[in-house]
């Protein structure tokens, strides 16, 4: 299947984007958001390797090492999740008018 590698790539450059995005920014705030933006990425990078892997290989082995990887990224995207949605709205709390 093609579509696994090229969310894995997408996911990759998101993943990189936001890391710079953190080095550019100055605000602690919006780094934190970045860096939970980052974590989404991240988490989906894990995540689609984990199945891709799997479909890829098709072993015992490869299904443990792909349930892992589906766990770590599930793990990493739901508190990547958790923090966006909490800085936007410290964001939107500090900034009430933009």
């Amino acid at each position: 299947m093609i579509i696994f590698p090229i969310l894995i790539i997408i996911s990759l450059v998101l993943y990189v984007y936001y890391k710079v995005a953190i080095l550019k920014s100055k605000d602690g705030l919006t780094q934190r958001y970045y860096n939970s933006r980052s974590r989404i990425c991240l988490g989906s990078f894990i995540f689609f390797f984990g199945i891709n892997q799997y479909l890829f290989y098709l072993t015992q082995i490869s299904l443990f090492i792909g349930i892992v990887f589906v766990m770590l990224g599930s793990y990493q995207m739901y508190d990547g999740f958790k923090a966006t949605k909490h800085y936007r709205n410290e964001w939107r709390r500090l900034h009430p008018s933009k």
